[in-house]
């Protein structure tokens, strides 16, 4: 039919499906057989995927709890850029690669030249927390993920839909069809408005989603949902090794029905070569075998072949399913965006362990605290040429492509880190940077920030644009390819918002109010909205903190990639020490002739947050000082107080954090062998305990005291 002419399938319309009770509707309405109308109990035909059209179609009438055509909508949100149209499958999207990174790259001149020296904008922020939906057994004792994430984020978005500038929380669909997102209707402004009632908004969101739970379901702030991976472990249950993601372990109902997740997995697999491979360390306990028969017989990926106590994941769910707390500050001009940027950074690996709340993966216990690296792997796009594995594809006429093949020697110069990262520059143009700062070998874009340069952006900022352009655009919509640029950041976006750092420089959206703004992204969720909004509040404070004090955090990038890696560790809160400056105060300066290396040492958590006696103040006593120094009210300064509180103690050891109390939880359960195995009844047991401590039903004083959190 094609041969002949040169022309493809997608060139015409094909035979697609056949089978009574089963409509074109539905098929690009459901995501695994729907047919009901058999009166067969929905028993027969296949247990496939189905919807994998890409195409956008109207909303089906019916209402599933498989419904797989929600309403879609323009978002620019935290998982990145989306909107409505037709995306397109890897080799499709090749021959606009280029393309979008040139107009990408005009669409950040445009923003810049128009923005650069835009000023006096107010501080606003606000904060993003992710949820998962469960679905609890308590006849069996059994949890599960609920596939019902879309459904309920429809009814939650109705309110938004009807009356957008009035509502007091905003809701946006998330990589997982068991996940939700929410954040407040509108940013709070000024350094102190919005601190007090931080949590009851929280609260106010997850009473929302709970308002539309069935009588099993629940919501819960888990940064990892323990046993994702494990047989069934979704409600309704799908089978595993779907077309899209080829998991031996997730079924692809659980990515959301929107075209962009299912292409952004899709894409990430192909452009790779192969499945994502994710390893993280099983946590070796008494009884723990080096292998697990049940590894070897269900896992097809030679990442986990030969690897003792490892605990092996093969699919984008496994990172992206993992939910995670947010903040974006906007800043007064793009010169406090590039400071705070900076500054930031530097706290990433110390928040990263201070909010460790992952220790279990797959159903086993692991031996890191912290889910970073999970979600690093999960997107590493990278072939094996990028990666240094093997040499380059040159596909000139007559080059040696000996070892080498299209799909992995793709690429142009080998990339040391997954895109979801730490950065690797820093971007300010402060006199306190200094070269040696910048002392990770950055690989960038040459030709982009020759442009960017040409154009008048200086070369700290147009070596960090050009760094991000060394990726290429994942999710390509067809239909949105030739856009002004002057109007228009979209092809910015699609490399912008695929580049998950740590912190996230933010140029103001075109033909918008919004202004410069940073976001700052390693913290894991906790499982109250007490801890979510203590760690939020500490963030906001701290960037005052860093303003009004003229703080420098500055060390070596090479040293804060190296704290990221000790964050990882199990107990790394109080166990591990981490680089850090030796005198944080840019009024004194460092002794003329000082190396960059006598500068900073290692510290502890503990020692970062509380001071030290030999005159280290730590940064909770400097927020102590700033908040002593401007106009508070009571009521709220006693808020605060008992949220500095809680990190406090979280840091000095004194009160466990989420990952060590889940640690001893579950070494302590009864059903526990001493074999790192998370079973079904400690993980609904965790979870149930979780669900009453929110309720207000338990405390749990090894966490928070004498605190009362509910």
């Amino acid at each position: 039919l094609y041969e002949h002419t040169g022309r493809r399938p997608h060139a015409s319309i094909n035979f697609i499906t056949c089978h009574d009770g089963f409509t074109l509707n539905d098929l690009v309405s459901y995501n695994s057989k729907h047919n009901e109308a058999n009166l067969e109990g929905n028993n027969d035909g296949p247990e496939s995927r189905v919807c994998l059209v890409r195409v956008v179609c109207s909303p089906s009438t019916r209402q599933s709890e498989d419904n797989y055509s929600d309403h879609t909508h323009i978002y620019i949100y935290t998982m990145g850029f989306m909107t409505e149209g037709s995306t397109l499958a890897w080799e499709d999207s090749k021959k606009f690669i280029q393309y979008v990174k040139e107009h990408g790259i005009q669409q950040f001149l445009h923003i810049y030249n128009e923005m650069k020296d835009r000023s006096d904008d107010c501080l606003k922020w606000g904060d993003e927390i992710e949820y998962v939906v469960m679905h609890l057994d308590e006849e069996n004792k059994t949890a599960r993920v609920s596939l019902r994430g879309n459904e309920i984020l429809e009814q939650l978005m109705k309110e938004e839909k009807e009356n957008p500038h009035k509502v007091e929380v905003l809701w946006r669909p998330e990589y997982g069809r068991h996940m939700l997102e929410g954040t407040p209707g509108k940013p709070y402004c000024g350094a102190l408005q919005g601190l007090e009632q931080l949590q009851k908004n929280m609260t106010l969101r997850r009473n929302a989603v709970q308002s539309f739970l069935q009588s099993h379901e629940r919501i819960g702030s888990l940064t990892v949902f323990p046993r994702l991976g494990c047989k069934e472990c979704t409600h309704p249950s799908h089978p595993t090794n779907g077309p899209v993601a080829l998991s031996d372990f997730l079924p692809d109902t659980i990515i959301n029905p929107h075209f962009r997740f299912s292409t952004l997995t899709a894409n990430i697999r192909t452009r790779r070569g192969s499945k994502v491979d994710i390893n993280v360390p099983m946590f070796k306990d008494t009884n723990t075998p080096a292998f697990f028969e049940q590894e070897a017989a269900t896992s097809t990926s030679p990442g986990s072949q030969g690897r003792p106590y490892n605990i092996h994941m093969d699919a984008m769910g496994f990172g992206m399913g993992c939910c995670c707390l947010q903040c974006t500050f906007q800043c007064c001009n793009i010169t406090e965006a590039r400071y705070f940027y900076d500054q930031l950074a530097v706290l990433c690996p110390i928040m990263l362990a201070l909010t460790a709340a992952a220790p279990v993966y797959r159903g086993y216990l692991a031996d890191i605290d912290v889910r970073w690296t999970v979600i690093s792997q999960s997107v590493d796009d990278r072939t094996r040429a990028e990666r240094g594995e093997i040499p380059f594809y040159n596909p000139a006429p007559g080059a040696s492509n000996e070892g080498t093949d299209p799909v992995n020697g793709w690429g142009k110069q080998r990339i040391d880190k997954s895109r979801y990262d730490s950065i690797d520059c820093y971007i300010s143009n402060d006199a306190m940077l200094k070269p040696e700062y910048n002392d990770i070998p950055l690989v960038m874009d040459e030709h982009a920030c020759e442009v960017l340069m040409k154009n008048g952006v200086d070369e700290l900022l147009s070596r960090h644009i050009a760094h991000l352009f060394i990726r290429e655009p994942l999710v390509i919509y067809g239909d949105k390819i030739e856009i002004d640029d002057s109007q228009a950041s979209d092809h910015f976006e699609n490399i912008q918002s695929t580049n998950w750092q740590t912190v996230r420089f933010k140029p103001p959206p075109p033909g918008s109010p919004i202004g410069w703004r940073v976001e700052f992204r390693p913290m894991e969720i906790q499982i109250t909205d007490f801890e979510n909004a203590a760690f939020v509040v500490f963030i906001v404070l701290l960037t005052r903190v860093i303003s009004s004090f003229d703080l420098n955090f500055y060390i070596p990038l090479s040293k804060v990639d190296e704290n990221m890696k000790r964050a990882h560790n199990r107990g790394a809160v109080t166990d591990e020490r981490f680089y850090f400056r030796k005198n944080i105060s840019k009024d004194k300066d460092d002794a003329p002739g000082q190396s960059v290396e006598d500068e900073y040492t290692t510290r502890t958590i503990n020692e970062i947050m509380n001071g030290t006696q030999d005159g280290f103040q730590g940064l909770i006593p400097l927020m102590h000082m700033y908040l002593d120094s401007v106009s508070m009210d009571v009521e709220s300064r006693t808020i605060v107080n008992r949220y500095l509180s809680l990190i406090s103690k979280r840091a000095s050891g004194e009160l466990m954090t989420c990952a060590s109390w889940m640690r001893h939880f579950i070494s302590h359960h009864p059903d526990y062998k001493q074999d790192s195995v998370v079973s079904d009844s400690i993980q609904y047991d965790l979870l149930e305990t979780i669900e009453a401590l929110n309720a207000g039903k338990v405390q749990i004083p090894e966490m928070f005291g004498k605190e009362t959190v509910c």
